[in-house]
């Protein structure tokens, strides 16, 4: 036998063995999709991040725009935007009209809970974030804060929840 018939004889054992223990190396799993409760929990940690990020920026009545200010329902309208793609409606009064409707011992994270401040049903909204506990941007002279549901203020003024996230 000369050389060359050598060497291609053993290449071709060489590729025949190679493939045989490329084919019974167990290949890679596509990556699964999240369940619902996966994808509900990634959002409403997404949105609590994002709405924890502006903890502390002002109020501004019609504010929209971190950088000059929010509002209550502008700062919804920006943490649904940014953390999880949403394109809320601008006021709070449109935003009580989107989503599912939940009772206050149904909230979950995310949720948007709404306020009568102002002698009408939907003045002001807020994004629950758990532990009977929500974000929002209160009013002139305030910045974006957590507080308490069961404060004797929001407490007596709560008129709703709405879920928008995985309906």
């Amino acid at each position: 036998m000369d050389t060359k018939r050598v060497l291609s004889a053993l290449l071709a054992a060489g590729a025949l063995a190679f493939s045989s223990v490329v084919s019974a190396v167990e290949q890679p799993k596509p990556i699964e999709e999240p369940t619902l409760f996966e994808r509900y929990a990634n959002t409403a940690q997404d949105l609590i991040l994002k709405g924890l990020e502006l903890v502390g920026i002002n109020y501004r009545y019609g504010g929209t725009n971190p950088d000059l200010g929010l509002d209550c329902s502008g700062l919804v309208q920006l943490v649904y935007r940014e953390a999880a793609g949403l394109n809320l409606p601008r006021t709070a009064r449109e935003q009580s009209r989107v989503g599912e409707v939940v009772g206050k011992n149904e909230l979950k994270a995310g949720d948007l809970v709404f306020f009568n401040t102002m002698r009408r049903a939907f003045s002001h909204v807020g994004i629950y974030i758990g532990g009977d506990r929500f974000l929002h941007a209160p009013r002139a002279g305030a910045e974006v804060r957590i507080e308490s549901l069961d404060s004797s203020y929001w407490a007596s003024r709560f008129n709703g929840a709405r879920r928008i996230v995985d309906r």
